[in-house]
């Protein structure tokens, strides 16, 4: 009997190879293709929790009646009335503020009234600048930066100019908008860095935040009348 007809062992044929195909590596479905709609869904989601999130506070703070009693003349007497916390307080609340749509006019002319015109100023921007920096965070933990991928040409010019210019292009956005809740998602949902923005919204606030103190009776004859 020549070798070539000899019985071959079926294990000696192929070691390596599956003995049937109960015996193939099984794929994990969880590690299968990539679901495209997954990204979309937890962007969706974090939307979701973002529009609760601004919408519940707003509503809350209509509904328990904060919104209404924080006027300069209330944030006034409280920051009075709270000594040396008072200034502590004020951030805090302006903060908070900001975050519920009470106007930020409001917390700039009670640190002027508070204050005076000089440390009232100072007061009312660090708290400007500290209520931009926690939307920031709060809108950017939930939110996410889902305005990073936007494909439209006139939204895509402005975000590629904020990419190559961000903290010119947050500047002259605080310049023209001040602290606009809108434009405090905007920025937070937008690709700009933590640092960038912050320098930037420091800088844009600072002129506006001078000239409410210097022009004080033109803002509240102008904003706060009536």
């Amino acid at each position: 009997m020549s070798t070539d007809d000899a019985p071959t062992d079926p294990n000696d044929a192929e070691p390596n190879a599956p003995r049937d195909l109960a015996d193939a590596p099984k794929q994990d479905p969880k590690k299968s293709a990539a679901d495209p709609a997954d990204p979309a869904k937890k962007k969706l989601l974090r939307l979701a929790a973002l529009v609760t999130l601004v919408v519940g506070s707003i509503v809350l703070a209509k509904v328990t009646g904060v919104s209404e009693r924080l006027t300069p003349e209330s944030i006034r007497g409280f920051m009075e009335g709270a000594g040396v916390l008072g200034f502590v307080i004020f951030l805090g609340v302006f903060a908070v503020g900001e975050l519920v749509h009470v106007p930020g006019v409001f917390f700039v002319a009670a640190a002027i009234l508070a204050y005076g015109r000089g440390l009232g100023g100072v007061a009312a921007y660090a708290g400007a600048v500290l209520s931009v920096i926690v939307s920031f965070l709060v809108v950017r933990g939930v939110g996410g930066q889902m305005l990073a991928d936007v494909r439209r040409p006139f939204l895509r010019k402005i975000l590629d100019g904020l990419e190559r210019r961000p903290i010119r292009v947050v500047a002259i956005l605080r310049l023209i908008l001040w602290m606009a809740p809108p434009l405090n998602y905007a920025l937070a949902m937008s690709a700009v860095r933590f640092r960038d923005y912050v320098i930037g919204s420091a800088l844009g606030l600072l002129i506006p935040i001078a000239l409410a103190s210097l022009f004080f009776d033109w803002v509240v004859a102008t904003f706060l009348a009536g």
